[in-house]
């Protein structure tokens, strides 16, 4: 590890701390550092070619967006928790110093995280695309009134769901907005979507796991007060009857970095779901 990348929460109060103690450590250590605001994109984006590591100093949702910039650029990136929850950002603050030292040190492994890519087809024929870790959601607006949404599986017809949402989670997404809806979680090693329906009327299917070789198709039928598709939680788009979304898999990964002797996954998410507030 010669060059580290810190990338920070600008809403949190404890970043900048946490920022200047990951440089004293790469200064002590001979290891060149930058750093870069979670919502500076491109900053991020440019440094990549020539970063050995990403530290993300933050909760789950700068992670998150940190992961939309690092992509499957094959940069690694390591979470330090400053959130909550912490699913993705796994190393708690105070331990920043040793984990940094575990990585130098070698004492580490990559977990591979399936990623999503959500085609906005309108119905004028234009089209926008973005890639996602955690999930695609085509959801309803401010008002308390469903939407109907066509939900295919590589052209198979699954369901017309009058919901307030369906949810396309990725693995790494299935402890999200998918859990909280009633489905499954998946192992983070997987590389399936989960079909969800968020509060869906008399309907029989509840939550349905594709493989990584199928497309799903989200297709906007009816809407009463407004629709948009929100993209790992980051970013809104509005949608209108007859926009379709496709759903599909990236070939490419975002590789995590799991440190040696970290808490296995099902011990973690026992562990995580005592911090909730209930």
């Amino acid at each position: 590890m010669k060059r580290i990348g810190f990338v920070w929460n600008p809403y949190s109060d404890r970043a900048p701390g946490l920022l200047e103690r990951g440089r004293a450590w790469c200064e002590a250590h001979g290891v060149e550092a930058w750093d870069a605001s979670g919502d500076a994109r491109e900053r991020i984006e440019s440094e990549l070619p020539t970063t050995d590591l990403v530290c993300v100093l933050g909760g789950d949702g700068t992670f998150l967006r940190t992961a939309r910039a690092v992509g499957g650029s094959g940069v690694p990136a390591l979470g330090i928790n400053l959130g909550r929850v912490g699913f993705l950002a796994k190393v708690e603050s105070d331990g920043l110093e040793a984990a940094l030292e575990q990585v130098v040190a070698g004492d580490y492994g990559v977990e591979n995280r399936f990623r999503i890519a959500a085609r906005l087809v309108r119905g004028s024929g234009s089209v926008e695309e973005h890639e996602c870790l955690n999930e695609v959601v085509v959801a309803r607006g401010s008002r308390v009134r469903m939407i109907q949404v066509e939900v295919e599986v590589s052209g198979s017809h699954l369901a017309t769901y009058v919901a307030d949402a369906v949810v396309v989670a990725t693995p790494t997404g299935s402890t999200a907005y998918s859990f909280s809806a009633g489905g499954s979680i998946l192992d983070p090693r997987l590389r399936n979507m989960i079909i969800t329906p968020v509060a869906a009327y008399l309907s029989p299917l509840h939550s349905v796991v594709a493989g990584e070789d199928h497309v799903v198709h989200l297709t906007l039928r009816d809407v009463h007060d407004g629709a948009f598709v929100s993209l790992d939680g980051q970013a809104d788009v509005p949608m209108a009857i007859g926009d379709r979304v496709e759903v599909r898999a990236l070939p490419e990964p975002l590789r995590m970095i799991e440190l040696a002797g970290s808490t296995p996954f099902y011990d973690l998410l026992r562990t995580k779901a005592s911090l909730l507030p209930y």
